[in-house]
């Protein structure tokens, strides 16, 4: 399972990368090795939404099953990665690249700190396996 260092991650298995006071945010491996093979993604939200942690910003079908992936952060939506929608196979082959899922402008960067890094993120999803 890949866990990049340089995320910040949830319980809810979505991944954060922040650029200036932008969070960048997408699914992990694990979450689309749970998933399975991904044929449907579809985005609740536009540029120029607001959002709060916990809203949904993106909902996922796959083979398997169909998931929610929630905001860790609240603020503006900025960017919503259309071309997932595409090519929604990218979610199983690139997670953390190709298929980020919604960039938002942070209003509240202490939820930033409340996320867990990549090796607690490791252990919490060892104890789940």
């Amino acid at each position: 399972m890949n866990i990049p260092t340089d995320l910040k991650y949830t319980e809810s298995d979505e991944w954060l990368k922040l650029e200036g006071d932008t969070a960048i945010i997408g699914i992990t491996d694990y979450a689309q090795e749970h998933l399975s093979d991904v044929v449907y993604v579809e985005f609740p939200v536009a540029e120029g939404d607001e959002v709060v942690k916990g809203d949904a910003i993106t909902t996922i079908e796959s083979v398997k099953a169909a998931a929610e992936v929630n905001s860790p952060v609240s603020g503006t939506v900025t960017a919503v990665n259309e071309e997932v929608t595409k090519d929604t196979g990218s979610v199983n082959t690139d997670p953390f690249g190709a298929a980020w899922m919604v960039k938002v402008k942070v209003s509240d960067p202490s939820e930033i700190d409340a996320m867990m890094d990549a090796a607690a993120y490791e252990k919490y999803c060892a104890g789940r396996s």
